[in-house]
């Protein structure tokens, strides 16, 4: 059976602490309940509102503790502090000062790892030097004297659209390109202007590229028309090939481009035979590149091993019976007929040493061209060329074609006159520009080692009667 709790025995009310008898359930004075008295536990009694606390125990150790205040004087308990609260004072008991005033709580409850005791950083920072997308008009006017107000975020301006004839970025396409060669929009370093060219004039096409291995282009070339003095058209094409060995060949191959174009198209128009024209033309290039290697003396001093400015040149021109082709150096004319229903020719012969080992016998073909002196040539225009001997031919070809000149840039994919015919689009003759493009892209398919230059020329078809020679 269960048992009812025993009543704990005191002897004094524990809410006024009037004596008690023995017995008594309830408290004389103030009624207080005594059935609810539970036993006294062994740690400090919590005191009741009004009552007082009871004296401690002496010390187990005999050693008289000092006893704290039990009220303040006034019947409340002593208040309650914690040590932080308390003034501190140093060995010798003089009060420490006063501790720093604490920074204001936050709004909100710091994060881990997050200190506020630094100075707080602006949204924006102000740029070291002017923005560049800023026109001159939106920038602040401070010669005025006046303090100018805390700058906003800057905000980009549009690039202003190219005036007409500017050159436009290739990268961006809208901003204008400045003398330097940068995009004044975008900053984008633009390609040099002879990196990759186009020109067309009138059935005449050319076009030249830098190439994938080297880091400018030393081509050139030089197209156009005209008319012989009875009022025939008459086409013409120069395609130089700077010599990397030489000294500025990029310069020697524009100078002979320039000079062989201008005199063809001064002299057949006062009735010059197209092959005594295209003689003519090579040596007023050759003139043009010898007169770079004129320089003054202090710039020889610099650099006395340098050799002189030397290209390689071929040139064509196409009347509407006749074919001229012209030459000296490496760079070849091919002959691809229209509907490639005769084989396509080659009309030159390069100044190498791999064509001198065939033509004395002493090599093959495949033998000289597979060795690594194939390439070296043994005749060029400069002014440390050992003889000038420029080459000329005539043709009359039968049949409407396309005339094929070009540096070996191209041709060393291509060599075989049935290799270029090929790679040539069957549309060629109707659209040169479009030929001249594939071709150029076949070289650079094939790994375009070299600079990379050809001109189309196609030849009109033969007026009834005309016979070949």
């Amino acid at each position: 059976m269960s048992q009812m709790p025993q009543q704990a025995a005191v002897s004094k009310c524990p809410s006024c602490e009037e004596p008690l008898e023995s017995g008594d359930r309830f408290c004389g004075a103030c009624g207080y309940d005594l059935s609810a008295v539970p036993p006294r536990p062994d740690d400090r009694p919590t005191v009741a509102v009004g009552g007082t606390v009871p004296a401690p125990a002496p010390a187990p150790d005999g050693v008289d503790w000092p006893a704290a205040r039990d009220s303040d004087g006034n019947g409340r308990p002593v208040p309650v502090h914690a040590a932080a609260e308390l003034p501190g004072t140093d060995s010798g008991g003089s009060p420490l000062p006063p501790p720093p005033a604490a920074p204001p709580a936050p709004s909100a409850p710091p994060a881990p790892g997050v200190r506020f005791d630094r100075p707080r950083e602006p949204e924006e920072y102000p740029l070291q030097a002017p923005d560049p997308r800023l026109t001159a008009s939106a920038a602040p006017h401070a010669e005025q004297g006046a303090e100018p107000a805390a700058p906003a975020a800057p905000a980009a301006a549009p690039a202003a659209a190219p005036a007409a004839g500017d050159k436009v970025c290739v990268a961006c396409r809208a901003g204008r390109v400045d003398d330097d060669g940068y995009c004044e929009n975008c900053g984008h370093a633009q390609p040099r202007e002879r990196d990759h060219m186009e020109q067309e004039s009138g059935p005449v096409a050319a076009v030249s590229d830098r190439g994938l291995r080297h880091h400018r282009n030393e081509d050139a070339f030089s197209v156009g028309c005209t008319a012989l003095p009875d009022g025939a058209p008459a086409n013409v094409a120069i395609v130089c090939d700077g010599v990397s060995s030489a000294t500025r060949p990029d310069d020697a191959s524009l100078a002979a481009s320039r000079a062989a174009g201008e005199l063809l198209l001064t002299a057949l128009p006062r009735g010059t035979h197209p092959q005594q024209a295209m003689h003519d033309a090579i040596l007023a290039a050759s003139h043009a590149v010898n007169a770079l290697a004129d320089e003054p003396a202090t710039a020889r001093e610099q650099g006395p091993h340098q050799n002189a400015p030397a290209c390689t040149l071929v040139g064509a021109v196409v009347t509407a019976g006749l074919l001229v082709v012209g030459w000296v150096g490496d760079s070849r004319v091919y002959w691809v007929p229209a509907d490639r229903a005769t084989p396509p020719a080659r009309l030159t012969e390069d100044d190498s040493w791999a064509a001198q080992m065939v033509a004395a016998g002493l090599m093959s073909e495949a033998e000289a061209y597979a060795d690594e002196r194939a390439h070296a040539i043994t005749g060029w225009l400069g002014a440390d060329a050992y003889e000038l001997e420029p080459h000329t031919a005539s043709f009359k070809p039968d049949r409407p074609g396309v005339v094929v000149v070009c540096t070996d840039g191209l041709w060393n994919y291509a060599e075989s006159a049935e290799e270029m015919a090929d790679a040539m689009p069957l549309d060629a003759a109707a659209r040169p520009l479009h030929g001249a493009r594939v071709l150029v892209g076949h070289a650079l398919d094939g790994g375009g080692h070299d600079n990379v230059t050809v001109a189309l020329v196609p030849f009109p078809a033969v007026p009834q009667g005309a016979g070949s020679a």
